[in-house]
């Protein structure tokens, strides 16, 4: 006989006993409430979404060693890595975000098939040890001023951490929220896009208590945000259920057939199959011509800004006006204010994109993606030709919205043709388009950049170009997406394979369980976990208006 436990899981009797983590540990029970998992995932998501927020830290790390010797002028990679005497400089230590958006990529594709397996309780505590973890020991490298330990620590290590983690919630989500893929997973990457606005603002925070006692207080900064962040990871995957094989939201039924839309499966289609179609690697192109495009504004959009606009940003019309240093210090904070809306666009256009999805449909969203723009990066250059930066900044802040949201929409694209039985393995492949867009397009668009100066193009000018080129890369997207069409049948697992996977999962078969599960009711429980992720998030955003408010 099975049993339930307090907090509403099923507990498998008989002689073996699942360990605390073990995934067959976390199968929902009747008291639970579905709604209690987006929370879950929020919690890892707004930690690890750090990652767009370690560029306070470059600046600080390169002025760790007061008064350095001229002989450290010019110091190699090579050099930099061990030496205990010389500064660091900006490019050697944001190799850091390279490694572990890279890391990222390859860790999801590695391990996504055995998160399936093992649950998102054991890959999340996984998660949080290795991200919290990864910046502890990056926080050691500074403060041994050990360059090889930081790229250790906060890149390999956080890598693996950041691939774990953004995976972990997805298949999840798609499987409690049947009815509503776009907004369950579009919950949690949002989380990512936004826990930026909640990580910046505190490790500057902390880095200004710590420095009160010397030095820059990286180290500490880091060593303490690793700690808080492996705590509430761990209490985020702690709180995730699984429903048991066959649940299904009360009063909802699936599609009688594929006529009611024909681009969601009814069947599931394994990993070592999926990644073999035609469709994978469609939508792989699709996401990866869309994260490039994207970062194209992400990587230029202040110095974009100073240098298309400059004094008319503060009400200077002259061109040929020489600033002062006070006219200058508010483009800056001007330039500033649009990093401070950019990372608002890109949080929560994941979540209403995603949401959007769930009406209009995937391939449609990316459609829009895609079309608008295409509209929005040819206008751009117009915007700053007319000297319009009001309708510039909106521009940017409607790219950026799609940017994350073609990240939230993705795993829902993938469960619609894939099928849901693999959707995380599948989807942690298909990360690896995130992987290559990371590393070549910020090399692509510094070298259109670095080629046009040379060539003696204006500042004010320079970024027409590229800006054409990303627009043409949207264009490659669009027909990538317009290529897309449901897997054959041929492709889908046979009843067996499916059962044989829900087997190694250790998923009870459908029955009783799967109509009486998480039929619990909302309560004090569900408010008390989404104060907990969503009071962060509001003061995060409360911070990133205010910076916006520059603009203005």
């Amino acid at each position: 006989m099975d049993g339930i436990t307090q907090d509403g899981a099923l507990e498998s009797g008989g002689s073996r006993s699942p360990g605390f983590f073990a995934r067959e540990n976390t199968i929902a029970g009747p008291q639970f409430n579905r709604w209690l998992v987006p929370t879950a995932a929020l919690a890892i998501h707004l930690c690890i979404g750090m990652a767009y927020g370690f560029s306070v830290f470059w600046l600080p790390m390169t002025n760790e060693i007061a008064n350095a010797p001229a002989s450290c002028a010019n110091l190699g990679l090579m050099q930099a890595l061990t030496t205990t005497t010389c500064n660091w400089t900006v490019p050697q230590v944001t190799y850091v975000f390279g490694i572990f958006i890279a890391m990222l990529g390859v860790s999801a594709a590695i391990w996504g098939a055995w998160l399936e397996h093992a649950g998102p309780r054991k890959a999340g505590c996984i998660a949080a040890l290795c991200w919290g973890g990864g910046m502890i020991v990056g926080g050691i490298g500074v403060m041994t001023h050990q360059l090889w330990l930081v790229y250790l620590g906060a890149g390999v290590l956080g890598g693996i951490g950041q691939g774990l983690g953004y995976i972990t919630p997805v298949s999840t989500l798609i499987k409690w929220f049947p009815d509503r893929r776009g907004m369950a997973t579009g919950f949690a990457i949002m989380g990512y896009g936004g826990g930026a606005m909640i990580g910046a603002p505190l490790a500057v925070l902390l880095m200004g208590h710590f420095a009160a006692d010397g030095g820059t207080g990286v180290a500490m900064t880091l060593i303490t945000m690793g700690a808080i962040y492996t705590i509430v990871m761990a209490c985020g995957a702690i709180g995730f259920r699984v429903p048991p094989s066959g649940w299904k939201p009360e009063g909802w039924e699936p599609p009688k057939s594929q006529k009611d839309n024909a681009m969601i499966t009814h069947g599931h289609v394994h990993l070592n199959t999926a990644w073999k179609t035609p469709q994978f690697w469609l939508i792989w192109g699709v996401l990866f011509l869309n994260v490039t495009a994207g970062i194209a504004v992400i990587s230029m959009a202040s110095p974009m800004l100073q240098d298309v606009f400059g004094g008319a940003l503060v009400g200077i019309t002259d061109p040929d006006a020489v600033l002062t240093a006070s006219q200058k210090a508010a483009v800056v904070a001007a330039a500033a204010g649009l990093v401070g809306l950019i990372s608002l666009f890109n949080s929560v256009g994941r979540l209403f994109w995603a949401s959007l999805s769930d009406k209009i449909g995937r391939k449609n969203t990316y459609f829009c993606f895609f079309i608008l723009g295409i509209i929005m990066y040819c206008l751009l250059p117009t915007w700053g030709h007319l000297g319009m930066a009001g309708m510039f900044v909106i521009s940017i802040c409607v790219i950026l919205s799609m940017y994350g949201g073609g990240f939230a929409t993705v795993p829902a694209y993938l469960a619609d043709i894939f099928g849901t039985q693999m959707v995380g393995a599948i989807h942690g492949r298909l990360l690896t388009a995130w992987t290559a867009a990371g590393l070549v397009g910020p090399l692509i668009i510094a070298a259109l950049r670095e080629a046009q100066l040379n060539a003696g193009v204006a500042p004010n000018l320079v970024y027409d170009r590229t800006l054409y080129i990303m627009a043409g890369l949207l264009f490659a997207g669009l027909i990538c997406n317009l290529l897309v069409r449901p897997v054959k049948e041929e492709h889908h697992m046979s009843d067996e394979e499916v059962e044989y996977e829900r087997s190694l999962q250790h998923d009870d078969p459908v029955g009783g369980k799967a109509e009486s599960a998480a039929r619990g009711a909302f309560g004090i429980g569900g408010v008390l976990c989404w104060l907990g992720v969503g009071v962060p998030f509001l003061i995060g955003l409360y911070i990133a208006l205010a910076k916006a408010a520059a603009l203005f």
